[in-house]
């Protein structure tokens, strides 16, 4: 994973420089995931338990499988988003089987907002959204550090504002 703290291309005809999302959203959904299926589980294996047989609380384990199965995609989502800043536009690429690359021109943004809900702010996480004219091309970057997430909106809000002061 390449991070760069200045936007821009590392030379004429490279790429971008990527940044990639930080370990404690992974470290959230992982850990979300655990408390829902490990309680999921819990209120599956215990009631057939005891209601029905030994037997049937066997069935507790559907949801255990699914910690292992969701643990493994979790890791590869998170690998798989990343965000690039370059001379004109915000590049965000995510998706593991259906890559998606969205490309967010400067000039097009009317209102890039840091939101964080509950869970996000007890983990230190903030999420940046960034609004166009088009509705189809507003996009997102989830689980950001708060200093990273308030850095990218002054800067996508200052260059779109340099860029739509042409129009």
């Amino acid at each position: 994973m390449e991070t760069g703290s200045t936007a821009g291309e590392r030379a004429e005809g490279a790429g971008p420089v990527w940044t990639g999302l930080p370990p404690g959203l992974l470290r959230m959904r992982r850990l979300l995931l655990v408390v829902w299926l490990g309680a999921a589980a819990a209120g599956l294996g215990v009631p057939l338990g005891l209601l029905v047989g030994p037997a049937w609380a066997a069935f507790a384990l559907l949801p255990l499988a699914g910690i292992g199965w969701g643990w493994v995609v979790l890791g590869r989502n998170w690998r798989s988003w990343r965000y690039a800043e370059r001379a004109d536009d915000l590049l965000i690429s995510r998706g593991v089987l259906w890559r998606e690359e969205t490309v967010v021109p400067y000039g097009r943004m009317q209102l890039v907002e840091v939101t964080s809900g509950p869970v996000e702010r007890h983990f230190g996480l903030t999420g940046v959204q960034l609004h166009t004219a088009a509705a189809a091309t507003d996009a997102r970057i989830p689980g950001l550090d708060p200093a990273e997430a308030e850095r990218l909106r002054d800067r996508l809000t200052a260059l779109g504002e340099a860029r739509s002061a042409g129009l």
